[in-house]
């Protein structure tokens, strides 16, 4: 996979640089993340609901990405750290029985490394991640009056195992933050086998701090974010996603964030990944890293 081997080697030879420092620190299962999700990213650890106002379905992810090694160095003000990433998002359609009737579901799971250089001009951050993605038709698409799949659409097998690299620069500006970035994926395994193999994506991200005044002494961020990939079957289209909301807490740590979306492109349900739509969703998530 030559993206992988690429980013292997520029992570390996920062790793030298980082070894050879005599003032360095390494530490195990450190707080807080050294590289934030991406907040318009579909494809991003979180937990939280999306309710999609056209058809009253719900979109509920569930995960976690976790930093689990640290290397500091405090002079170049350098952190290289590296975690795991375990994710999943469902479709629910109804409510019926007092249950969500689950749909679709898509599964991410894989490691990261990253790493960030701070200093008074703003951040320099990059993350590599390799992942696997696989996609599943489940109960509440299967209608058990007529013994047979909703719609005659049957699961497909879905996969991608894939090598990432986005490149991000973070400014801090008295109470505005502002984050753009950009990368590319490329993906070793994909089914069905006439999916892109190579994979784009570009966003920003941009925050008002306690614009209102704090909330119960926590810090409040209004918010907007945006995120677009770049990806298809046979040709290349493309998909984003607008989002704008606030949030409680600290911007890159704990908080509760409250949020209006929009999507236009390919179905982040990846069992339909044909299909495009478009989206408008109310929702909320959780940020505890």
């Amino acid at each position: 996979m030559k993206i992988s081997f690429t980013a292997s080697i520029f992570f390996l030879a920062l790793n030298i640089s980082v070894i050879a420092q005599s003032d360095s620190e390494f530490s195990l299962f450190p707080g807080g993340l050294n590289f934030m999700p991406l907040k318009a990213n579909h494809q991003e650890a979180r937990i939280g609901v999306l309710y999609i106002t056209e058809n009253r379905n719900l979109k509920v992810d569930i995960g976690n990405t976790i930093d689990l090694f640290v290397y500091v160095i405090p002079s170049s003000e350098i952190t290289l750290t590296a975690g795991i990433d375990f994710m999943a998002y469902a479709l629910s359609t109804s409510f019926a029985g007092k249950r969500l009737q689950i749909d679709a579901v898509d599964g991410f799971f894989g490691g990261n490394i990253s790493f960030r250089k701070e200093s008074d001009d703003g951040n320099i951050l990059a993350r590599f991640r390799i992942i696997h993605n696989s996609a599943h038709l489940v109960d509440g698409h299967w209608d058990s009056n007529n013994s047979k799949w909703i719609d005659d659409y049957e699961p497909i097998p879905f996969t991608k195992d894939f090598g990432e690299i986005v490149f991000a620069h973070e400014l801090n500006l008295n109470f505005i933050f502002f984050k753009y970035y950009g990368g590319l994926s490329y993906a070793s395994l994909v089914r069905p086998s006439s999916l892109k193999r190579w994979n784009y994506l570009t966003g920003a991200e941009l925050s008002f701090k306690n614009l209102f005044g704090k909330f119960f002494d926590k810090d409040e961020y209004l918010f907007t974010a945006f995120h677009m990939g770049i990806n298809g079957e046979e040709v290349y289209s493309g998909s984003y996603q607008v989002m704008s909301g606030v949030k409680f807490g600290k911007w890159n740590g704990k908080g509760l964030i409250l949020y209006a979306a929009y999507y236009n492109g390919f179905d982040v349900f990846n069992s339909y990944y044909q299909r495009r739509v478009k989206r408008f969703g109310i929702g909320f998530s959780v940020d505890f890293f």
